[in-house]
């Protein structure tokens, strides 16, 4: 199979899959619980959101490891078993996605931020290498380092992937439209100063995942190609804004509304497509519906 990086340069369009967390809900998950544990103690709940998306036709997987680090899992008591829940989290993917789909692992945010001092780079780092290794020894072709809002703590968690195994590394920013009309991250990081950092740190795919809908990621990745024009560009959009109703929160693009989005966000620029909050198997496979359709 083609590295993720050689199939988009060769002009295929990828599509990723969606949300996790939506799902474990459904199944059980309450507040409080930690979600990667259940990679170890209800596994067939995590296949099974894999298998979903597989069966959408997504090439590829992402993975119950998003807050699999040592400082997000302190809080649960959980530290000690970072490794043994990015193994056990890598496996369920790669069992769901088989031979012919990327397994790409999620890698989210510490929650720390340096410039506040209580944590060290070398801290940071560390937690990154741990994750990073675990994952890709239980068989992830590529890290997906998600939802990041600083340019330090991305840096180091590209770095960190890297350095220490053979990981094609995603790092994805989300950005919020401020009231100038220009999007910058909760640390103000502009589209522009994310590419040209993460692509200096290494990373092989760069983009943006969830704060917003198909549409507004149509402008978010126009600003980042204005500031790169080569590096493999993924989208993770949300089904639009989240919205409360009855006491819920809903997200209203249906898979047809996201889907009609799909030919503007590939001419803006992305290589990669799919889902973060809010989405389903049924918006992935609506998109993959689309990019088939654009390949003809």
């Amino acid at each position: 199979m083609k590295t993720i990086v050689e199939t988009v340069k060769s002009g295929s369009i990828l599509v990723s899959d969606g949300a996790w967390g939506t799902f474990l809900h459904k199944k059980g998950l309450e507040p409080g619980q930690c979600p990667e544990l259940w990679c170890i103690t209800r596994k067939n709940d995590v296949l099974d959101i894999a298998k979903s998306y597989a069966g959408a036709g997504a090439d590829m997987i992402e993975s119950n490891s998003f807050g699999a680090n040592r400082f997000k899992l302190i809080h649960y008591g959980l530290e000690a078993r970072a490794r043994e829940m990015n193994r056990a989290a890598a496996a369920i993917s790669r069992e769901a996605a088989g031979p012919n789909r990327h397994v790409i692992a999620s890698v989210g945010p510490t929650g720390k931020i340096l410039m506040m001092g209580d944590v060290t780079e070398e801290e940071i780092y560390g937690a990154f290498k741990e994750q990073a290794v675990a994952l890709e020894e239980g068989g992830a072709d590529a890290c997906c380092i998600e939802t990041m809002t600083a340019l330090d703590e991305a840096c180091i968690a590209v770095k960190a992937a890297r350095e220490n195994t053979r990981l094609e590394v995603i790092c994805t920013f989300t950005f919020d439209k401020t009231v100038d009309n220009t999007f910058r991250t909760m640390m103000g990081v502009s589209p522009a100063e994310m590419a040209a950092a993460l692509v200096k740190a290494g990373a092989h795919v760069i983009g943006t995942n969830c704060g917003n809908g198909m549409e507004r990621m149509v402008e978010i990745v126009r600003e980042i190609r204005a500031a790169d024009k080569a590096t493999p560009v993924l989208v993770h959009a949300n089904a639009g804004l989240p919205q409360a109703k009855d006491g819920q929160i809903v997200y209203p693009e249906t898979p047809e509304m996201m889907a009609g989005l799909v030919p503007a966000i590939v001419s803006a620029g992305a290589n990669i497509v799919g889902g973060c909050c809010g989405t389903t198997p049924e918006h992935i496979a609506k998109i993959v519906a689309a990019v088939k359709s654009i390949r003809k």
